[in-house]
């Protein structure tokens, strides 16, 4: 009956992956591939709470709002900080991918699957499940995000052997070490891109005087930042407002600048993949070596992660192909996959 049902439902609406990240939010649909890849951001009414811009165009308002208007952030370390603007961010999107392109009309009541960070809580777990059967979901379910990945990135997750998956996200890192279907060991840790943003802002403020907006420390991130002295240095100047006067003030800030402001956050994730290997059963340990750690993420993307990782855990590290679809890449690859879903799902589908 349920397979009739889901069937019937497959004529009509979309089944999708969701990645929602505190960053980012993609959306996986079945038979498509990635249709929405789209900042986590929410402008609305602070009084009525009316919706008026989600993802970019919200981003582009943040500082720059009138008083009547508030820009947030719905998830924050990977959980969900504002129930309401998540639920209106995912029907907004939810109904954006069922809009009717062919003869028959879409109805957005499809089947989804979430990733979510491992180290989350039964209620915020529940937050999760709550949010997408009120933003239109008929069937919600959930999976542990470097589980999702390993999925997206192609580790025969199935196999009696270990395979370890460093997820560096927006708010979350997940490093975990997986075998027959389940995670073996995992650590997560709500320090991540977010945390290298803030780190940035804090040494522009400190060494500088300098006040700088999140939008800015993050294209300063990702224009500048490196794990490693790479050869060749770059620069990029950055506006922000003189900490001394008030007045708007520029600095040109250098590669190895931003290095030294990041590297105390790269160290933590460093520790704790070192810390998490220590941990390992000897019998996973030898099949790690032969297949390497493999990252993900858009905090993978830092200049010369990968060779700092490498050189700290003398293993083989290889970056995922497009590592920041990683996660929704797996829940996709779920919704063909009903079998492998009950494996690895954390709850069940229904209310």
């Amino acid at each position: 009956m349920t397979s009739l049902l889901d069937s019937l439902f497959a004529l009509v609406t979309y089944d999708l992956g969701i990645d929602l990240g505190t960053t980012n939010t993609l959306i996986l649909v079945k038979g498509k591939g990635v249709m929405i890849r789209e900042p986590s951001v929410v402008a609305r009414r602070k009084k009525s709470k009316e919706l008026l811009a989600v993802g970019t165009p919200a981003k582009k308002m943040i500082g720059k709002t009138p008083q009547l208007i508030e820009v947030i952030r719905p998830l924050r370390d990977g959980v969900i900080a504002d129930f309401d603007a998540t639920e209106a961010m995912l029907r907004h999107y939810i109904g954006e991918v069922h809009q009717s392109r062919g003869l028959l009309p879409k109805i957005p009541k499809p089947k989804v699957v979430v990733g979510i960070p491992s180290g989350v809580t039964e209620v915020e777990r529940r937050a999760v499940q709550d949010a997408c059967f009120s933003a239109g979901a008929r069937q919600a379910f959930l999976i542990e995000e470097p589980m999702a990945a390993a999925i997206g990135v192609g580790l025969p997750v199935a196999n009696p052997e270990g395979m370890l998956i460093v997820d560096i996200g927006g708010g979350t890192t997940e490093i975990a070490i997986i075998s027959l279907s389940g995670i073996v060991v995992e650590r997560c840790l709500r320090v991540a891109g977010d945390e290298m943003d803030q780190a940035i802002i804090a040494f522009a403020r400190l060494k500088h005087s300098l006040l700088l907006g999140e939008a800015t420390a993050e294209e300063i991130k990702i224009n500048l930042g490196s794990a490693i002295p790479l050869g060749g240095k770059k620069q990029m100047v950055a506006r922000g407002r003189d900490l001394g006067n008030g007045l708007p003030k520029s600095i040109k800030f250098e590669t190895d600048e931003v290095r030294e402001a990041i590297a105390p956050v790269i160290r933590q994730i460093v520790d704790q993949l070192t810390g998490l290997l220590e941990e390992t059963p000897p019998e996973l340990i030898s099949d790690i070596v032969a297949r390497g750690v493999t990252l993900c993420g858009g905090g993978s993307q830092i200049a010369g992660l990968d060779k700092l990782i490498a050189e700290e855990t003398k293993m083989p590290v290889w970056v995922a192909d497009d590592p920041l679809s990683a996660v929704v890449r797996g829940c996709g690859k779920l919704l063909d996959n009903p079998l492998l879903l009950a494996r690895v799902r954390v709850t069940s589908g229904l209310k």
